[in-house]
């Protein structure tokens, strides 16, 4: 079985040989111990990152509450979509639970990738949609979980 993230995870998959050539260059590899962190809430909103090995910790600081953790992302999962949205600054922090592996590209890396070559954008962008909507899902789940305790709290 293949280790190349860019034949294993989800967001490469269904391209060519040379769309991942084009994308290759633009996916920069990082590597976080664990604890440390990736961004922090409110920071300027620079890279979206793909997850290849450990875990990230999405939370969100609410201004009237504690922390809340709205995601634990796996590999395959992604980080940082404020930077491909048009955001100025991330919206949640993400903070490595495992020693962890991920690849990022700079959202001014990735609008320019989709303008020169379109095709490329599409899948690319078709499979960024899937990610985020699977972990939206999670988070309604998570939200409505949070409400009803809330509603009914334990005593």
């Amino acid at each position: 079985m293949s280790t190349d993230p860019f034949e294993t995870l989800f967001i490469f998959q269904d391209l060519s040989e040379e769309q991942r050539a084009q994308l290759k260059p633009l996916f920069i590899p990082c590597d976080y111990f664990a604890g440390s962190a990736i961004f922090a809430q409110g920071d300027p909103a620079e890279y979206l990152y793909a997850v290849v090995q450990g875990e990230v910790v999405v939370n969100f600081k609410p201004d009237d509450g504690p922390p809340i953790t709205v995601a634990r992302v796996q590999p395959g999962g992604m980080v940082g979509w404020s930077a491909t949205l048009g955001s100025r600054r991330y919206t949640s922090g993400a903070l490595c639970e495992t020693y962890t592996q991920l690849l990022r590209i700079s959202g001014s890396d990735l609008r320019r990738l989709c303008e020169r070559h379109p095709d490329t954008g599409v899948v690319l962008l078709d499979h960024l949609a899937a990610v985020i909507a699977e972990r939206l899902n999670s988070t309604h789940e998570l939200v409505v979980s949070l409400l009803k305790l809330g509603l009914h709290p334990q005593t």
